[in-house]
C-alpha cells in the first residue's frame, strides 16, 4: 500500500526473467488486488512453459521481449523453437487478448552492424509471421525506435548498453529518471533508484524498516535527485554508468 501515493505501475524485472517463478500468477493476484498495473520483461525462453492466462493476467498491461537476449545466452534451444514461443504469445494476445501491449525489443544496433546477420535472420521471420517488410538498412542507418507490427505489438529498437558497475571504467556525470520517473525494490525489500541496480549498491533503506517516504526523502536520495537536476553523477555506480547517455539533450 505505500507505492499508491507514487504508482499504479509496477514492472517486475529488477534483473532476471519474472516468468520463471512458480508462483507468478500470486504476484499478480495480488497487483490487481490492489490496482496496479504490471509490465512484465521477459527474455522469451520461458514463453512455452507460461500458461497464456498468466502471460496475458488482467493485471498485465505491457508484455516486453527482448529478442536479442537469444544470441546472448547459452540455453538448449534453437532459434526457431525460441521464436516459435514468441510467434505463440502474439498470436494469442491477437486472438485473446485485445488489452496488452507487446514489445518486442531489438536492442543491439550499433554503429559496427555487429549483429547485423542474427538481425537478419530474425526479421525475415517477423516478416514472415507478421506479413509486414522490414527494411534494415533503414533502421540501422535512420536510427528508427520503433515499428508497428500489428495492433497493439511494437518492434522497438535501440542500442547495446553496458551494465553498470563499480569495475567499469567508464566515468561521466549526466542526468538519470532514476528516482524521478521510478524506483527499485529489491526482493529483500532495498529500495534503489534504478532497475540496473541488481546488487543494490546504491542502498537507500529497506522497506522492512523504513516506510517509503522517509527512504525516498532521505538525504542519499534527495543528494541524488539534486545531482541529476544539475547533471552531476552523485553516486559512483550512476558515475558509472553510460545507460544515462541516452538521456542527453532530453
Amino acid at each position: 500500500m505505500q507505492l499508491h501515493p507514487y504508482t499504479k505501475s509496477l514492472a517486475f524485472h529488477l534483473m532476471g526473467d519474472p516468468l520463471t517463478l512458480s508462483n507468478l500468477a500470486e504476484y499478480l493476484d495480488l497487483a490487481q488486488k490492489y490496482g496496479f498495473e504490471v509490465e512484465l520483461t521477459t527474455s522469451g525462453y520461458y514463453l512455452q512453459k507460461t500458461a497464456p492466462e498468466v502471460l496475458f493476467h488482467k493485471a498485465v498491461r505491457q508484455l516486453n521481449i527482448s529478442l536479442n537476449s537469444y544470441n546472448k545466452n547459452s540455453l538448449n534451444l534453437t532459434f526457431e523453437a525460441y521464436m516459435e514461443g514468441v510467434f505463440l504469445a502474439c498470436g494469442n494476445k491477437l486472438q485473446n487478448y485485445p488489452k496488452p501491449f507487446i514489445n518486442l525489443r531489438v536492442w543491439n544496433l550499433d554503429e559496427k552492424f555487429s549483429e547485423a546477420v542474427f538481425n537478419r535472420s530474425l526479421f525475415e521471420k517477423l516478416e514472415r509471421f507478421f506479413e509486414v517488410k522490414l527494411d534494415g538498412e533503414k533502421i540501422y542507418k535512420e536510427k528508427i525506435k520503433s515499428f508497428r507490427l500489428a495492433p497493439k505489438i511494437l518492434l522497438n529498437f535501440d542500442s547495446y548498453f553496458e551494465w553498470p558497475s563499480l569495475q567499469s571504467s567508464h566515468e561521466s556525470d549526466g542526468t538519470c529518471y532514476g528516482l524521478k520517473s521510478h524506483i527499485g525494490i529489491l526482493a529483500d525489500g532495498r529500495v534503489v533508484p534504478c532497475c540496473l541496480d541488481a546488487e543494490g549498491v546504491i542502498n537507500l533503506g529497506n522497506l522492512h524498516e523504513s516506510g517509503l517516504s522517509e527512504i525516498l526523502h532521505s538525504q542519499r536520495a534527495e543528494a541524488i535527485l539534486e545531482g541529476f537536476a544539475h547533471s552531476k553523477a552523485a553516486e559512483e555506480l550512476c558515475r558509472k554508468c553510460s545507460y544515462k547517455n541516452r538521456f542527453i539533450n532530453k
